[in-house]
């Protein structure tokens, strides 16, 4: 069984926001999910869209598919997964020379696309 994998690493967004509109997309056919992502109006939902688009690349590219290129149509988001990346830690002032921590947070987006057929 062949997977198309494409990975966004570090992205400077929480994955909590990501992983909203990826259960969206999950098991979508990757046009379908195209569309889908390009109206809402989440940020997360770009650099998805981004992800998406390079793992469809990566299946359509013959040299790495034995001379074969998959067509968009064919291709289904089988496997989305937003993991935490690192966090940047800043410390913010408070009353009485007290100090809150300020976490930053990143993630890992990760997209796999199967052909229709292996399913």
């Amino acid at each position: 069984m062949s997977q198309f994998n494409a990975y966004h690493k570090n992205a400077r967004i929480s994955a909590q926001k990501v992983r909203l509109v990826a259960n969206m997309v999950r098991g979508m056919y990757a046009d379908e999910a195209l569309d889908t992502l390009k109206y809402q109006p989440q940020r997360g939902a770009r650099m998805l869209e981004k992800v998406i688009k390079s793992a469809v690349g990566n299946a359509q590219d013959p040299d790495q598919n034995n001379g074969r290129g998959f067509k968009i149509e064919e291709l289904v988001v089988t496997d989305v997964r937003v993991d935490g990346g690192p966090m940047f830690k800043r410390i913010r002032p408070r009353a009485r020379g007290m100090a809150f921590m300020i976490k930053k947070r990143s993630s890992h987006i990760r997209v796999g696309l199967t052909h229709v057929d292996e399913i």
